[in-house]
């Protein structure tokens, strides 16, 4: 098995689960699209997140578990909600949305090194690789 399959996506959104990443979710949105890249000595997770701000995205690292998360709320006011009623929309894609990404990471990746920037909708994770201990060869004692 390939280190590059080290972010196996375990993908759930939280309108009940997808397994597979970019698929439409039953609310009619989409999963952001994450391009994942290897180097000699780190890991880095691109994930496509336009129209949000860091403020609205959620990372955590659980044990070899990465989760990213949004929730964008309604930023709305009563009176936008109540212009927006009265207008006949041809075509309406804009939508709020909520998403989860889970993915496993390998062992190798430092998980103190792992750090986030957030630049024109592009959200990047940075993960450094540590050493693995290489198998240790038991000397098996006559006895």
């Amino acid at each position: 098995m390939n280190d590059f399959s080290m972010l196996n996506s375990l993908f759930d959104d939280v309108f009940g689960g997808n397994s597979a990443p970019a698929v439409m979710c039953r609310a009619g949105f989409t999963t952001p699209k994450v391009d994942v890249f290897e180097e000699d000595n780190a890991y880095t997770l691109e994930m496509e997140l336009p129209g949000r701000s860091e403020d609205d995205i959620n990372i955590e690292l659980d044990h070899d578990n990465l989760t990213i998360a949004s929730k964008e709320e309604e930023k709305e006011t009563k009176e936008e909600k109540k212009e927006k009623k009265s207008k006949k929309y041809l075509l309406n894609e804009r939508r709020s949305s909520s998403f989860v990404r889970r993915f496993s990471l390998p062992q190798d990746v430092d998980a103190e090194s792992i750090g986030a920037s957030f630049k024109n909708g592009i959200l990047t994770v940075s993960m450094k690789k540590k050493e693995i201990a290489a198998p240790k060869q038991i000397a098996i004692i006559a006895g």
